[in-house]
């Protein structure tokens, strides 16, 4: 493992030679000077190197090409943030998302046959050898059913497993070396991160994972006029092999022919910003992967578009008590209600507890304010994200790796809003979906969901709190349990009874976080009415 790390070390390092990336590095105005020194030492910069004829953008995209599928997989995160990218590197950019150069169509062909057990003729009425499209994990063909379906067939690249086991043994080197020398990297979580990132890529290279994912997507959106998902052909998927329904629309990013059509840009924005929401807070079940790649418009009714969304490979949840925590920490950063904020970051354990809240809310109003200040289409929050981040460090906020996913999705979200409706105005769009949603949670028929979903544990509990107190209640079997043992036991069950009493005062018994109120209520109760059996 070790040879296989140091030789894709050396090709990293070729890679950057080839390219030239980093004189991209070293032209970076205010690049700190321990930067500039470590430059000086790189011993292929010692002697004059004649320019490159390619433009910078096309070089990184070749570089990041050829270094694989967990740097093309960056490069596709990076294409849709053009309010942070110069055009010409965003523009070539963008060829990463679905025009990876494709592998060999006979090792497609080999693989189908020998995940399926039988030839392609005997599958397929019709197969295109020529790849519809190639992306960094695999490669997709046109192909027609025996029952005369159109369908897609989806195939991993060959070779990944090693090329990927090696990016993440250095990045896991970098991480743990980062950690143990810096505690602003220890605060950032970067061993979790990267650990999470393993499992995304793994999950990616997993197909019925990603059928999986596409059927349980189509059913939280079935009949809806925001989003469709193409149908699984569940009989042909392998762990190498997915076959799906082929969709006929628009890209995305293809405005001329979108605008041609007659497509509504400022309601297909805002739309996607509340497919995002949607997915994130109805369902906290989220395509994680909502890259311009990914996704395209539908034909039918331009004046209603919908969106349709393929590759699920990549998806993120939430629990509830992080949907909670986000949907009051948006809400309050809409309403400039920073006190609130500093607050939620405190309870929810994003900053430590001992954290002062009015140094925190001062400096959140600093990164804020001025923010809000500007007119609303021009407030990004990428940059926002940027800021905080920043300001962070002075009060030790760990990054929750669980929310990566979340941020990485709405970032692409946004950078495609803009792209599709440069006036998109991410907060009114978002804000009244979370006031919405807010409202529903609190409604007498959540409230009774979450109470009667409280009842069908209690038997459970009730089981498991009567084991344990017989267990503490039986004496030795050399004797019988006193009265003073009754008494006290009779006094405990009091105190849990009160305890029980004063917690549901302060919250709803009917809450998801009421579980402690109803085990001290139920336990107290056990206590004070059971009967004390004597020997004969």
């Amino acid at each position: 493992m070790k040879l296989l790390a140091v030789r894709r070390l050396l090709r990293i390092q070729s890679v950057v030679v080839r390219y030239r990336l980093d004189d991209l590095l070293f032209d970076l105005p205010l690049l700190p000077w321990w930067l500039r020194a470590l430059g000086c030492c790189l011993p292929w910069r010692w002697f004059p190197r004649a320019p490159s004829d390619q433009p910078r953008g096309v070089r990184l995209r070749l570089a990041l090409q050829d270094l694989g599928p967990i740097f093309i997989k960056f490069g596709q995160i990076l294409s849709t943030r053009r309010d942070l990218l110069p055009p010409d590197i965003a523009d070539e950019l963008v060829w990463l998302q679905d025009r990876v150069p494709p592998f060999d169509p006979q090792h497609s062909v080999a693989l189908i046959e020998a995940q399926l057990g039988a030839p392609v003729g005997e599958v397929f009425a019709r197969f295109d050898s020529q790849p519809l499209a190639s992306a960094s994990v695999a490669q997709v063909h046109a192909a027609q059913l025996k029952s005369g379906e159109e369908v897609v067939v989806k195939v991993v690249r060959p070779g990944l497993q090693a090329v990927i086991r090696q990016d993440l043994a250095w990045l896991y080197l970098f991480a743990r070396t980062a950690e143990g020398a810096s505690t602003e990297a220890r605060r950032l979580h970067l061993v979790d991160v990267v650990g999470d990132y393993e499992k995304t890529i793994y999950d990616e290279l997993d197909l019925l994972r990603e059928a999986a994912n596409a059927s349980q997507l189509k059913r939280n959106f079935d009949g809806s006029p925001l989003l469709y998902v193409p149908q699984v052909h569940w009989e042909w998927c392998r762990p190498k092999v997915l076959v799906m329904e082929r969709i006929y629309g628009v890209p995305v990013t293809d405005l001329p022919a979108l605008v041609d059509q007659g497509t509504d840009l400022k309601l297909l924005a805002e739309r996607g910003v509340e497919i995002f929401f949607t997915q994130v807070f109805r369902d906290s079940f989220f395509h994680a992967d909502m890259h311009p790649g990914n996704i395209f418009v539908s034909t039918r009714q331009p004046w209603d578009p919908q969106y349709i969304a393929i590759d699920c490979g990549i998806v993120g949840s939430l629990t509830p008590e992080d949907q909670d925590y986000l949907a009051r920490n948006l809400l309050a950063f809409f309403k400039r209600d920073y006190r609130k904020v500093a607050q939620l970051h405190i309870d929810s354990g994003w900053v430590p507890a001992d954290t002062q809240v009015n140094e925190f809310e001062a400096a959140i109003r600093t990164v804020c304010e001025p923010i809000f200040e500007k007119p609303l289409k021009d407030i990004s929050f990428g940059q926002l994200l940027l800021r905080l981040f920043q300001t962070a460090r002075r009060f030790n906020m760990e990054i929750q790796p669980q929310l990566v996913l979340l941020q990485k999705t709405l970032l692409n979200i946004e950078g495609l809003g803009r792209q599709l409706y440069p006036e998109l105005d991410l907060w009114t769009t978002a804000k009244p979906f979370l006031e919405r949603w807010m409202r529903r949670r609190m409604s007498p028929r959540a409230v009774f969901g979450n109470l009667q979903g409280q009842l069908e544990q209690l038997p459970h509990l009730a089981q498991m709190t009567r084991a344990a107190l017989e267990g503490m209640a039986t004496r030795p079997a050399h004797g019988a349990p006193q009265p003073c043992d009754r008494h006290v036991l009779r006094l405990l069950g009091a105190a849990l009874l009160a305890g029980g009493l004063l917690l549901a005062s302060r919250a709803p018994l009917a809450a998801p976080e009421a579980w402690p109120s109803w085990l001290m209520l139920t336990s107290g109760l056990y206590l004070l009415v059971r009967r004390q059996h004597t020997p004969d």
